[in-house]
């Protein structure tokens, strides 16, 4: 298909409609806009600011706005498919997605079970005695599924220097708290949150039987070990460096380096085997790891450990630890109110069996013949991305043409997997509900460890096909578009051509972008980690995105809070870029040349607006605060406000002025993709 029928591909799309068909609808709502806002001082306000006042946040979320109505659609689909699974007389291949339903229902029997489930597991850490001790607890743990929390963060994926194979790998971990910062930082909200913490932990502590006195020694062993792990770690905008994070060791080197861990003999009983090295994102750390097995007492380890055991487990007990772990989880993020069980339920189910229920939605919600639609559309924008890559006017043709060797191998995965998971090897009970968590735990830890010398399995996906959400992956080079991402505001085959490519069209044109970023540009079409670049594109590059993540460290989100504009660089050279690559698309259309208005609006001003309602969205303070820290992405205001007035498409179509709040001179808008 050519770009010329672009349009006709769009009207042709067909996905089942998740809302019943509307005839009046408008795609573009005058009446969610803010007429009182100059497009060029606040567009953000200005496309969204009526819907802004008229949805808060409700009180069972921390932030609302297009994701989280999508969510919260298909959570609710979920629900509806787990619940008549869970009815059937006759079992199917679904059974264990219905047993696993009622084992999360059954409030009242997980009720009369208190912390019981709990018992062997914290008798076990009561026998620890000596650093081998410790360390095979946390081997038992980590092969167990028993998901506690260990410094110990092993697992196996593909080698970035050469992504044809898989090769065991070591991260940073050991702390409850959402960052570093929060056991570093003495700002009064930090100080208080710590405060929370240590009060939390005794609570939970005491419901496990222990006095006061146990409680409050055990917390603040606890503390410590994580403020020393935290001091270890490295920030998180270190992290996004894929080279500094790239430190191969041999077993035997790397035990010369943490006298008190024997590797080869630890890979060994965590059923890494066959391989001679590992990757360490952070040998220091590990390091540290080590020092503090030495320094601290076994009963503040073993302190540490249950409660990791008691942390982990706390979604799957009674009330008392349920509602004590979301009162903590209050003061991180100001959510009012719990979400409904079902929920709960529906989440972790996802989370945990995700092929298998996924089967079940897009059994029922997506067809293969959206799936084959979709592709077709993004075939189009990945041409469209060619076109405007041969002509930047700062990159030389030796590394353009290396760029469209990389997007032309492009791996695209829509909807949902072509291959499931296979589960059959996992019990599923009814009356079991954190056993089935830590039996699919385990399940889930063998999976990983047993594709060590096997061929990468390019078939597997990072989400599950209901999740709202796209990525890309540069080991495999890859996007990915799950089945839940393809509604409106993002999707809609009633919509017009402009807010389909205002809204799906820039998440396509974003990831894409992600291959090209400061990170996905280190890799090349196979997906290994190796500079391609000439250094003079390479150095201009990074002239051009240090001026975006200047941009956005401007920002200001509360009070003094800024945004972290080296964290989230990666998304907002992303953001940049697909709305760049998907309003080019989009000018191929009929409805672009033919230019006629709808609502009022030019098909330009519809593109604009439906990439804006995107991103319509409230927040809570706390939740704003944390994800500032956390979260690579800027939040929705900015994911607005701070790539458009580098578009000159978007002056035009707005008649943006000087003078007004958002305006740049043309030099000083930022070009790149």
């Amino acid at each position: 298909m050519n770009l010329q029928k672009l349009s006709i591909a769009i009207a042709a799309i067909f996905l089942l409609s998740f809302i019943p068909p509307d005839k009046k609808r408008k795609f573009i709502d005058p009446a969610n806009m803010d007429f009182t806002i100059k497009p060029g001082d606040n567009f953000y306000v200005y496309a969204n600011g009526t819907w802004i006042r008229k949805n808060p946040v409700p009180a069972s979320k921390t932030r609302w706005g297009a994701f989280g109505i999508i969510a919260e659609d298909n959570t609710t689909r979920l629900h509806q498919l787990m619940k008549e699974e869970a009815n059937k007389t006759t079992p199917d291949k679904f059974k264990k997605i219905g047993d696993y339903y009622v084992s999360g229902m059954d409030s009242l029997a997980i009720e009369r079970r208190g912390y019981q489930p709990l018992i062997p597991h914290l008798e076990r850490i009561n026998n620890v005695k000596t650093v081998d001790d410790i360390l095979n607890e946390m081997v038992y743990e980590r092969v167990n599924g028993v998901g506690a929390t260990s410094p110990i963060g092993i697992f196996v994926a593909q080698d970035r220097k050469n992504a044809t194979k898989y090769i065991p790998q070591m991260g940073q971990g050991g702390i409850t708290l959402p960052d570093r910062d929060y056991y570093l930082k003495n700002d009064q909200r930090f100080v208080n949150i710590r405060s929370e913490f240590i009060a939390n932990m005794v609570n939970m502590f005491k419901l496990t039987g222990r006095t006061d006195a146990e409680a409050t020694r055990n917390a603040w062993a606890v503390m410590r070990i994580e403020t020393a792990l935290a001091k270890a770690q490295m920030p998180r905008v270190e992290m996004r460096d894929p080279y500094k994070t790239y430190n191969k060791y041999s077993w035997k080197d790397l035990s010369s380096t943490t006298p008190s861990i024997d590797w080869k003999n630890l890979a060994e009983k965590l059923m890494i085997r066959g391989a001679d090295s590992v990757i360490v994102s952070n040998p220091s750390f590990l390091k540290s790891v080590d020092l503090l097995l030495g320094a601290v007492s076994t009963d503040d380890w073993k302190a540490y450990m249950q409660w990791h055991i008691i942390e982990s487990a706390a979604p799957y007990l009674s009330s008392a630890f349920v509602e004590q772990n979301f009162k903590f989880n209050k003061v991180l993020t100001g959510q009012k109110q719990m979400s409904p069980r079902w929920q709960r339920v529906s989440g972790i189910i996802d989370n945990s069996m995700g092929d298998l229920l996924g089967e079940m939605y897009v059994t029922k919600y997506f067809t293969p013949e959206a799936k084959k639609r979709m592709l077709d559309l993004v075939n189009n924008l990945q041409q469209t991305f060619a076109d405007r890559i041969k002509q930047l006017d700062w990159m030389s043709d030796a590394t353009k043409q290396k760029a469209l060797e990389k997007l032309n191998a492009f791996t695209k995965k829509i909807g949902y997997t072509d291959k499931w998971r296979d589960y059959t090897s996992v019990a599923i009970a009814k009356d079991d509900y954190l056993g089935n968590r830590q039996r699919l735990g385990k399940w889930a830890y063998d999976e990983n460890v047993n594709r060590l010398g096997k061929p990468i399995d390019k078939t597997l996906w990072g989400f599950t096909p209901p999740t709202v959400n796209a990525s890309y992956n540069s080991s495999n080079n890859e996007i990915t578009f799950p089945a839940g991402i393809l509604q409106f505001p993002f999707f809609d085959f009633e919509a017009d051509d402009a807010v389909n490519y205002g809204g799906i069209g820039v998440v396509i044109g974003h990831e894409m972008t992600h291959g090209f970023d400061d990170q996905g540009r280190l890799s090349d079409p196979q997906g290994n980690l190796t500079d391609w670049w000439t250094k003079e594109d390479a150095d201009k590059f990074k002239t051009r995105s240090n001026a975006v993540a200047d941009l956005y460290s401007g920002f200001t989100v509360q009070d003094s809070l800024h945004l972290n504009g080296r964290l989230t660089l990666g998304e907002n050279l992303a953001d940049l870029g697909g709305i760049n690559i998907a309003y080019e698309a989009f000018t191929k259309t009929q409805q672009f040349k033919e230019g006629k208005k709808i609502d009022g609006f030019t098909p330009a001003q519809r593109f604009f607006l439906g990439f804006a309602q995107v991103w319509r969205e409230n927040i809570l303070p706390e939740e704003a605060a944390q994800r500032v820290l956390t979260d690579p992405h800027s939040p929705g205001s900015y994911r607005v406000n701070g790539p458009l007035p580098n578009i000159d498409a978007w002056y035009n179509a707005f008649d943006v002025k000087p003078g007004e709040k958002l305006y740049k001179s043309p030099d000083q808008r930022i070009k790149i993709w």
